[in-house]
C-alpha cells in the first residue's frame, strides 16, 4: 500500500493519499472559481437583458408567476448560499469518509506496501460501518480508533447545522442548532496579509481565524466574502486531516522498522 488513491465502494483497489488529495483540492478550487464566476455574473446582470431574455420566446409557463429582476436576484442568492454550504458539506464528509478508508487500510496491514484480498475487505467491511454514521460520530471515530483530531472540526459541525436551518426552517436558526448560550458559532479561516514585498510576485499572508456569530431566532445570511472564506476554510480543514492521516501512517511504519 502506497500513501499515494482513492477507495471506492466496488472492486478493491490500490490507496493512494497523495493522488486523493491532489484530487480533493483541485475539486475544489473549481467549486472556488465557479462560486467567483457566479457572484460576478449576477452582479452583471442587467434589467434590460434579463428582460429580453425572458421575453424571447414569446411566451412563458406561467406569465402570472413571472418574477422581476429584483425578486429573481434574492432567489438566486439564496440558491446560491445554499449550494455552496451543500457542495462544501458534501466535500468535507467525502474527505473524512476517504481518508477513513485508507486508515483502516493502515491500520490492518500495519503499513504493509502489499495489501492482500482479506485485509482489503476487512477494510471495506469498517468502511461500511463508518460511511452512514453521523459527522460527529465519525470525527470520535477518528480520534477514538487512530488518535486523529480534526483541527476545525466545530466548523464543519457548525456548517452541518447551519445547512440543517436552511434546508429544513428556511434559513432561521432554531433551539436544535445554538448552544446552551442561545448561539452558534461558525470559525473561518481568513488571510492577513504579513508582508508587502514590492520584490516579490505575492504578499506574503498566513492563515487567521474569523468567527461568525449567529443568535437563535436569526436569519442566516452571508457576505460574499464569507461564502468564499467557507470554502478556504474547508481547504484548510482537507489539508490538516490529510497531513493527520499522513503522520499516522508514518507512525505505523516507523514502529514496524523498529
Amino acid at each position: 500500500m502506497s500513501e499515494n488513491s482513492q477507495p471506492n465502494k466496488g472492486q478493491p483497489q490500490h490507496v493512494n493519499l497523495q493522488q486523493f488529495a491532489h484530487q480533493f483540492m483541485a475539486g475544489l478550487q473549481r467549486h472556488f472559481d465557479m462560486l467567483a464566476f457566479n457572484m460576478v455574473a449576477s452582479e452583471s446582470v442587467q434589467e434590460d437583458a434579463y428582460n429580453s431574455r425572458v421575453n424571447l420566446p414569446r411566451v412563458m409557463p406561467a406569465a402570472q408567476h413571472h418574477q422581476n429582476l429584483e425578486q429573481m436576484q434574492a432567489f438566486a442568492r439564496d440558491l446560491l448560499v445554499r449550494q455552496v454550504i451543500n457542495d462544501c458539506m458534501n466535500l468535507a464528509v467525502t474527505g473524512i469518509n476517504n481518508a477513513h478508508f485508507f486508515l483502516a487500510l493502515v491500520k490492518i496491514t500495519r503499513a504493509n506496501s502489499s495489501v492482500s484480498p482479506e485485509a482489503q475487505k476487512e477494510a471495506q467491511k469498517t468502511q461500511q460501518a463508518f460511511v452512514p454514521s453521523q459527522l460527529d460520530d465519525k470525527f470520535n471515530r477518528l480520534e477514538k480508533d487512530y488518535g486523529i483530531l480534526c483541527e476545525l472540526e466545530d466548523s464543519v459541525i457548525s456548517l452541518g447545522f447551519i445547512m440543517q436551518a436552511l434546508m429544513q426552517q428556511g434559513g432561521v436558526l432554531k433551539e436544535p442548532q445554538v448552544d446552551k448560550n442561545g448561539e452558534l458559532v461558525l470559525e473561518l479561516k481568513a488571510a492577513k496579509v504579513l508582508s508587502r514585498d514590492a520584490t516579490a510576485d505575492k504578499p506574503k499572508v498566513k492563515l487567521v481565524d474569523q468567527r461568525i456569530v449567529f443568535k437563535e431566532g436569526d436569519m442566516l445570511t452571508f457576505t460574499d466574502r464569507e461564502l468564499q472564506l467557507i470554502l478556504i476554510t474547508i481547504a484548510s480543514f482537507a489539508d490538516s486531516l490529510f497531513k493527520a492521516v499522513s503522520r499516522y501512517a508514518k507512525s505505523v511504519k516507523d514502529s514496524n522498522e523498529s
